[in-house]
């Protein structure tokens, strides 16, 4: 067999595994994975499975929610006038994508590998295992990929980039954890989700208001009292009821697919929670038999263990402003200046709020300040990336059934300046257009001085509260 025959075939079969789909590639790979890790058989079979129901039916929600909205948007774009021609799905579709693409297992590894790396010359004290949120991290280098033209090197290098900034934020978030969720030091779990990346900011604007309103926090109150009082009435499901009603009248459909809206809408925002709980339990064994193999070459050093963002879920404080948030975020997109995206699966931002928690410590007047002004980052972010999604989707064969051929989404999602700052640095790699160049460097060194400062502030913090 000469050498074209062995590529042909080996072409022939990676499209076939390519061909099976999403799901059944991620069983097969997360199987495979968990095996080769010392995961037994049934528990690596397990979350091969989970993974793979996990895609499926998130696939499945999306599809409820885009062949719900679709007339009626069209009809809210054509009544009102305004240019909020691409559909918001969340960040259930940008999971689907990544999950279905080769490229996150690339990511993965190499992320992996800068993680023992980091923790072998001690500069980071973080174990990652949440392994599962590697997507958010995905589709940032697919996204520089993009628009780099195929640039496999800068892919690289940006990915290792932003997960080194992820451990070194765990490090440096660590004694705020403490403090807000009342941890002890003996207490070794963090969080490494790449939505805290936009922490800094926060910081910044609290900082200034604090020079700007230094008696702002005379205004603050209770948070929990106020859930409490606003029960089912807040919950994520009601909100999607109201934002279906919302459409619907503004959309001039009539009462049985206003209905219909507001059902759907609640449902699909609930489900995108319930079906999104499915994806942990996933990787949990991939990610088990990965911390045993590493603390076995650590020689038992105690470190901290990063996982999902939720373990900041237990303070009132977030829900209230992600509740309070909504409307405004509605509001906010529908007036601001190159806007593209109508708010619906992003619609709750939980993409925000923990960062608004750790930057403020939970102050609920300083975290509704901070997010409303911070919001047009994420909108923008959103209209940047849908040429990308839309395009991407099609070719991995995920594209969201229910929109038409021409229509686009996007996600009102986490780690809107970096993807900003993939978008410009691609481009200008590119185009090698010189004023690119100095843009996309002026931006990359802006963004390290930020979070560099940053860091020096929560360490002074600690210090102090020692």
């Amino acid at each position: 067999m000469d050498v074209h025959s062995i590529i042909d075939t080996l072409d022939h079969g990676f499209n076939w595994f390519i061909g099976l789909g999403g799901a059944a590639m991620m069983f097969i790979i997360i199987t495979l994975l968990s095996l080769a890790v010392g995961v037994k058989l049934s528990k690596a079979f397990e979350g091969g499975l989970r993974m793979a129901m996990a895609l499926t039916g998130m696939s499945a929600v999306i599809s409820l929610l885009t062949n719900t909205f679709s007339p009626a948007l069209k009809s809210f774009v054509e009544f009102t006038g305004l240019h909020l021609s691409v559909t918001d799905l969340g960040w259930a579709p940008i999971a689907v994508i990544t999950w279905s693409s080769l490229y996150t297992l690339y990511f993965a590894f190499i992320c992996i590998v800068t993680n023992v790396v980091m923790l072998a010359l001690q500069v980071t004290n973080t174990l990652n295992v949440d392994l599962f949120n590697i997507w958010n991290v995905s589709i940032l280098g697919l996204l520089i990929n993009w628009s780099s033209g195929g640039n496999f090197f800068l892919m690289s290098v940006f990915v290792v980039f932003i997960y080194a900034l992820m451990l070194f934020n765990a490090d440096a978030m660590k004694p705020t954890i403490n403090e807000l969720l009342g941890y002890d030091d003996t207490n070794i779990t963090t969080t490494a989700h790449p939505a805290l990346l936009i922490t800094p900011v926060v910081v910044l604007l609290d900082r200034i208001i604090s020079k700007v309103l230094p008696f702002i926090d005379k205004f603050d109150f209770d948070a929990e009292t106020l859930n409490k009082k606003v029960g089912f009435l807040g919950s994520k499901g009601a909100i999607g009821a109201y934002l279906g009603v919302f459409v619907g009248l503004l959309g001039r459909q009539d009462a049985a697919h206003i209905f219909a809206l507001a059902f759907s809408s609640g449902v699909a925002l609930e489900l995108f929670g319930v079906v999104g709980g499915w994806f942990g339990p996933a990787i949990g064994p991939l990610s088990e038999g990965v911390t045993s193999f590493m603390e076995r070459r650590l020689g038992g050093r105690k470190l901290f263990i990063a996982i999902d963002w939720p373990i900041l879920a237990s303070r009132a404080e977030l829900w209230a402003v992600a509740n309070i948030l909504a409307p405004i975020l509605l509001l906010i997109a529908m007036v601001l200046p190159g806007n593209t995206v109508l708010p619906l699966g992003g619609i709750i931002l939980t993409v925000l709020a923990p960062s608004l928690l750790v930057g403020t410590k939970g102050k609920v007047v300083r975290m509704t300040l901070i997010g409303t002004i911070m919001i047009p980052l994420f909108l923008w972010a959103a209209s940047l990336i849908a040429p990308f999604l839309t395009e991407i989707s099609k070719t991995m064969g995920v594209f969201p059934a229910g929109l038409g051929k021409n229509e686009m989404f996007s996600a009102v999602d986490s780690d809107p300046l970096e993807k900003m700052l993939a978008m410009v640095i691609g481009t200008a790699v590119k185009t090698l257009d010189l004023k690119l160049i100095a843009a996309s460097l002026a931006a990359l060194l802006a963004y390290i001085g930020l979070f560099a400062w940053y860091v020096r502030k929560l360490r002074a913090s600690a210090v102090l509260a020692q």
